[in-house]
């Protein structure tokens, strides 16, 4: 980190199809090796995937499963005195959207579906339903920051 002065954050440009920013960065965390063209037509593949299956619009399907999966809360060690606390705290909104999205797409790619678009269309209808391995680990992470409430009053 810099000495001098506060990193600022870089502006991306949004999709083509959706003109969102979001979804630009989950095109970029599910791109593999540099090909974002292939992510491109996986993840806009997903999209037209949704709503021939589900009848409902598949951006709004997208951003109800990211909503869903965006954890709150979530456990940061820190050590006092010789011992490592988990110490439960908030997540920055930015930190969510990343986390959301690689949890979807971890998600999507354990999945057992002949195609990565089947992958992630499968996984984004799970998770906008409140279902998934996604959703599953966002409890998890929830669960983990409430267990481990005792020492929130280690937080800075």
């Amino acid at each position: 980190m810099s000495r001098r002065r506060r990193a600022t954050p870089r502006t991306q440009a949004p999709d083509p199809r959706y003109r969102s920013v979001f979804v630009a960065k989950f095109v970029n965390n599910l791109m593999w090796a540099g090909k974002k063209t292939i992510a491109q037509k996986i993840f806009y593949g997903a999209m037209d995937l949704i709503e021939k299956r589900t009848k409902e619009d598949g951006y709004a399907v997208f951003q109800k499963a990211m909503n869903n999966v965006k954890p709150v809360l979530e456990v940061r060690p820190r050590r006092v005195g010789g011992a490592t606390y988990q110490i439960p705290m908030e997540v920055r909104p930015r930190r969510r959207e990343a986390l959301a999205s690689k949890w979807v797409i971890n998600a999507a790619r354990a999945r057992n579906e002949y195609t990565m678009t089947e992958r992630l269309a499968t996984e984004l209808i799970d998770a906008s339903r409140n279902q998934g391995a996604a959703v599953k680990k966002k409890e998890d992470t929830h669960k983990m920051a409430e267990a481990n409430r005792a020492f929130a009053h280690y937080r800075w």
